[in-house]
């Protein structure tokens, strides 16, 4: 269809050990709800299934949810990946229990956008929106 872009695609996945996805499901469907296309991919996904899945589904944005505590070492290994796979021109957020002393962190190994778990759904997706807009090309 002529003029017609396709939805921004979003991967999300729960990296680590974390069995606790209900959160990760709700903001899943918030996304959709907003019109974005979004693959969820389940727990325990380690960084190398989160990039492999990122690059086959040719995400726009690759999201983290992350309970476990253990998102800075999960993030650090999962940067190396996105470069080595050509994907840090993706959109690349995190959220969940990441204590606002790692946000900075993040933001340095190369996370675009640090949520917690009191963020609104309506702000997390206002800011994918805003965000994802820089990337456009």
């Amino acid at each position: 269809m002529m003029g017609k872009t396709r939805k921004l695609r979003i991967l999300l996945a729960k990296p680590g050990l974390d069995g606790h996805d209900v959160g990760a499901k709700i903001v899943a469907r918030s996304l959709i709800d907003a019109g974005f296309e979004v693959r969820y991919t389940g727990l325990r996904q380690s960084p190398e299934d989160i990039v492999i899945a990122a690059r086959d589904f040719e995400a726009d944005v690759i999201a983290l949810s992350i309970l476990s505590g253990s998102h800075l070492p999960i993030c650090t290994r999962l940067k190396v990946l996105i470069d080595e796979y050509q994907l840090s021109d993706r959109l690349w957020i995190a959220g969940g229990n990441i204590p606002a002393e790692d946000h900075q962190s993040l933001h340095q190994i190369g996370v675009d956008a640090v949520f917690n778990t009191s963020t609104s759904l309506s702000d997390i997706v206002a800011a994918i929106k805003e965000k994802a807009s820089e990337y456009a090309n």
